[in-house]
């Protein structure tokens, strides 16, 4: 290795370390469950202005993807991500995925490619929000791809964390799998509290942008 290379190479480290080490600090200063879930305003594949304030009384999902990351595959091949989101829609409930990867990291899209695997694959959001400045991973502290937040009615962050019980990139893993969010969903429309609020959210790393 050159010294030119091995330079070139370091740098990639310290900027990956600075961007895993920038999205590790928002986490920790990201609204937790039983807190007020932060607002939002982040324009979706449509070109359209999406804020959580338009969606006030109504229960809401955010979803972390990342259609390259092989946890994310898992859920979509299976189909148990699509099934979850026609099944929420049913009870009247918003689901919104979210897309931060900035250009030129794994599972950055633009509007058009989104809404191709959206088509490809049968998905059923409300609809897709592009966060590639990070904007809206910061607010919340988004992880991992899959990372599941739900919105009460009265905008306070009901659940955070993981999709299910079983941190796999394995289809196998699917089979007695606990869907913490059907879980939460349930809990909610019986008018109880969450039993598990937040769980550890595992897949791959949400890649933050550099704040300008």
């Amino acid at each position: 290795m050159t010294d030119v290379t091995r330079q070139l190479f370091l740098a990639g480290l310290a900027a990956t370390a600075l961007t895993l080490a920038s999205g590790a600090a928002f986490a920790q200063s990201a609204a937790k469950p039983g807190a007020k879930a932060p607002d939002f305003s982040v324009v979706d594949v449509d070109g359209k202005l999406q804020k959580l304030s338009d969606y006030a009384g109504k229960t809401v999902i955010l979803e972390w993807t990342n259609h390259d990351c092989p946890y994310v595959r898992k859920h979509y091949n299976s189909a148990t991500m699509q099934t979850l989101q026609k099944d929420m829609a049913k009870d009247g409930i918003v689901w919104l995925s979210v897309i931060s990867s900035p250009a030129g990291e794994q599972g950055h899209v633009d509007a058009a490619k989104a809404k191709e695997l959206t088509k490809t694959r049968d998905a059923a959001p409300a609809s897709i929000l592009l966060d590639p400045k990070s904007q809206l991973a910061r607010a919340y502290g988004a992880q991992t791809t899959p990372h599941m937040y739900i919105i009460d009615p009265k905008g306070t962050l009901a659940y955070a964390g993981a999709i299910d019980d079983k941190p796999s990139s394995s289809a196998s893993s699917l089979d007695g799998a606990k869907s913490y969010v059907r879980q939460a969903v349930a809990e909610l429309k019986a008018g109880k509290a969450v039993s598990e609020p937040a769980t550890k959210a595992y897949g791959c790393v949400v890649k933050y942008a550099p704040v300008s």
